[in-house]
């Protein structure tokens, strides 16, 4: 029986795809996040296809998402950071910036593999030292790609342009698209 795969240990994926799909098991990937070179877009798009592949190839047959966000300012990837002062840099890095949030999509299952790439593009605030500190000390920033969650509920994000899901992490809207191009139609049984 064919099962749905998300490849991501992710909560906050876990919790956007569980608006499209009832059904599906957390395989996290094994694949090897190194850094490429790429422009950051390719590189988002670079990794959810590693990670897709990794699971798909251990589990044939079945229907595979891997998917993988990468925050870029200047062209720079802002990746997650290693401590609290590297979040507290990033911040100060975005504030009062826009930059843009990039997410990789990979769909592996039925003979077709899909892929695409959504752009979001977010401005911040200008933070204060005092809002960077709170912020980084309460954890929350601690996991993510650009040192920050736009669903955190801190005063960061001025205003958005795109996709909202994108940058928590998986555009929905982008992925129900390709499953309704891979055929994925869930029934009720």
């Amino acid at each position: 029986m064919e099962k749905f795969i998300l490849a991501s240990a992710s909560p906050r994926r876990r919790e956007l795809l569980s608006g499209l799909v009832s059904r599906f098991c957390v395989q996290p990937s094994r694949f090897e996040e190194v850094p490429s070179g790429l422009p950051p877009a390719r590189t988002a798009l670079s990794f959810a296809v590693g990670k897709a592949e990794d699971v798909a190839a251990r589990f044939p047959g079945q229907i595979v998402l891997g998917a993988d966000t990468v925050v870029s300012l200047g062209g720079d990837v802002l990746g997650k950071p290693r401590d609290a002062a590297d979040a507290a840099a990033t911040l100060r890095r975005l504030s009062g910036r826009t930059h843009s949030v990039f997410t990789g999509i990979c769909l592996i299952g039925r003979g077709k593999k899909l892929c695409a790439t959504e752009e979001s593009r977010v401005t911040f605030f200008e933070l204060s030292d005092a809002l960077i500190a709170q912020y980084v000390a309460s954890g929350l920033p601690l996991d993510k790609a650009g040192s920050y969650g736009i669903q955190d509920g801190y005063p960061l994000v001025r205003a958005l342009e795109g996709s909202y899901t994108n940058v928590v992490g998986l555009p929905v809207e982008r992925v129900r698209t390709m499953l309704e191009e891979l055929g994925y139609v869930e029934t009720c049984n």
